[in-house]
C-alpha cells in the first residue's frame, strides 16, 4: 500500500522548490517510480527512474563498478552510493534515492533477507543507510523499502533550498 500522503507532499514540496527527482531501484522494481506516477502531473517532479536488477544492469545505466560489485556484493552501502549517484549524474533531477536489497525468500548469514541498502544523492553529496526489515516476506520488504525511499526523498526535499 502506498503512503498517498507521503508521497502527495513530496510533489507538492519538490513543485514549490522546482526540485526534480530520480530512482535507482533494484529490489523494488520501479515501485517508488509507480507510485510517484500514479499521481496525475508528477512528471514535473519525477524526471525518470533507473530499474537496475541485474549487476549488469548497475554496471551499464549507473555505472557502478565491476569491481565493487565483487569485492561488496549488490546489497552493499557502497553499491548503493554509487547507484544514488549514477541516478543523479544521468539525469535532469537534484535529487535521487536508491534501494539494492535482499526481498527474499532466501538470503545468506551474511546478507539475510530483509536487508535493504538505500542511497540518497544530491548535488552536495551522498548518504548511505541500511535498514534490516527482517523476514517479513518478499511483498512487505518491497513496499517498505519503497516508504522508507518515499520518506528519504521527502526529507531531502525538506532541506534543500528552493533553485
Amino acid at each position: 500500500m502506498t503512503d498517498q500522503r507521503a508521497v502527495a507532499e513530496l510533489l507538492d514540496l519538490c513543485r514549490a522548490k522546482g526540485l526534480r527527482v530520480t530512482t535507482a531501484e533494484s529490489c523494488t522494481g520501479g515501485m517508488v517510480g509507480a507510485w510517484l506516477t500514479e499521481v496525475a502531473g508528477s512528471s514535473d517532479v519525477f524526471d525518470r527512474g533507473f530499474i537496475t536488477y541485474s549487476n549488469a544492469a548497475k554496471r551499464d545505466m549507473l555505472g557502478v563498478s565491476q569491481a565493487l560489485l565483487v569485492s561488496h556484493g549488490a546489497v552493499s552501502e557502497p553499491v548503493a552510493d554509487q547507484m544514488a549517484k549514477g541516478a543523479l549524474a544521468a539525469s535532469d533531477a537534484q535529487i535521487a534515492v536508491s534501494i539494492t536489497g535482499i526481498a527474499g525468500p532466501g538470503g545468506s548469514e551474511h546478507k539475510p533477507e530483509g536487508r535493504v541498502c538505500f542511497g540518497l544523492a544530491t548535488r552536495s553529496g551522498c548518504t548511505t543507510e541500511t535498514v534490516e526489515f527482517g523476514a517479513i516476506g518478499r511483498d512487505r520488504v518491497r513496499r517498505a523499502a519503497a516508504a522508507h525511499a518515499v520518506s528519504l526523498l521527502l526529507t531531502a526535499a525538506r532541506q534543500a533550498d528552493a533553485r
